[in-house]
């Protein structure tokens, strides 16, 4: 499927309206100053106040245009406020529909070199257990056909992680639906229970920004089922300011120790890839974790919704 770029036609328009604007305004409002200047001077204050002093004239024709320039520059950088806000969401956006493009090669190409080893492993392992059992050594074949089915068992549930994740629908359903379903189905698959608290508190995420917090839950949970060990883990999310979303993914397993992870490669790029996507939103992404002890993952992220992220988001993961 061809991804659309995101469709900010409508931006681009106020844009270009506000910048015509400001480039008439520009040019008329220094001549309008200068006008009102000369027109004060030679008519309000010389023919309603014939005798006024000159220097206090001056002093009421220096303030009348200092509240017209004071106005007209508190009118630009409104202006220039709104383009440069709006200039940020749009590259937020973009770096995000780059990030959701960069997850689905991600994808692809671990469930391609997943098949590949598995068939490569199974033809090695057939052989010998072929071998085996030809030699009547069957307690060894038993155990060699166990081996291959814990293989198979853990690519089988990595293979359906990997395709729930694709079919995911935040702009059509909703972060709230879309987690609390993805968490059904994580606690019936793997046995874990799992508490999720606070989803409403996603409401107000752009799509974009909600896909992006969607995969960080799933990395965080494919991590508590490979390495773990837990019996529960939970969610939470809460906003302790009003354009502030603070979330916390935790288990009560083993833990780690994460001065160490660079040993444990595949949990190192689960964490890398969580804390890259947590920045590509513009927040922090902090780790808490001790043997024995659980893991506590908390993301500090800015709420800032898009116009026109939900169309976006509809071709990026459609």
């Amino acid at each position: 499927m061809q991804t659309q770029p995101p469709n900010s036609s409508d931006g681009s328009r106020v844009s270009r309206r506000e910048l015509r604007q400001l480039k008439w305004l520009t040019a008329l409002v220094p001549g309008t100053i200068v006008l009102i200047y000369e027109s004060a001077r030679r008519e309000a204050l010389e023919h309603v106040f014939p005798g006024l002093p000159s220097l206090y004239a001056d002093i009421i024709i220096w303030g009348l245009v200092l509240l017209v320039t004071y106005a007209f520059a508190t009118f630009v950088f409104r202006v220039v406020e709104r383009l440069q806000a709006q200039a940020v969401a749009r590259s937020r956006d973009v770096a995000t529909m780059s990030a959701v493009l960069e997850e689905r090669a991600r994808l692809s190409r671990e469930l391609h070199d997943g098949f590949a080893q598995l068939v490569a492993y199974l033809l090695v392992r057939i052989d010998t257990v072929t071998d085996l059992v030809t030699a009547r050594r069957l307690p060894e074949s038993i155990d060699e056909l166990e081996r291959m089915r814990s293989s198979a068992d853990d690519l089988y549930q990595d293979v359906r992680e990997s395709i729930t994740e694709l079919r995911t629908r935040v702009a059509q359903r909703g972060l709230a639906s879309a987690l609390r379903e993805y968490v059904d189905e994580f606690e019936e698959r793997h046995d874990i229970r799992v508490t999720l608290r606070g989803e409403e508190a996603t409401g107000r995420l752009a799509p974009l920004a909600g896909y992006q917090v969607l995969r960080i839950v799933q990395e965080a949970l494919a991590n508590v089922r490979k390495h773990a060990r837990a019996q529960q883990a939970w969610i939470t999310f809460d906003t302790p300011e009003p354009r502030r979303l603070h979330v916390v993914i935790g288990d009560d397993g083993v833990g780690f120790d994460p001065a160490a992870q660079a040993a444990v490669r595949q949990r190192t790029f689960g964490l890398a890839s969580m804390r890259e996507r947590t920045e590509a939103l513009g927040g922090s992404f902090e780790i808490n974790s001790r043997a024995n002890g659980g893991t506590e993952i908390r993301l500090d992220l800015p709420v800032e919704e898009s116009s026109h992220a939900r169309a976006a988001l509809a071709s990026a993961a459609g």
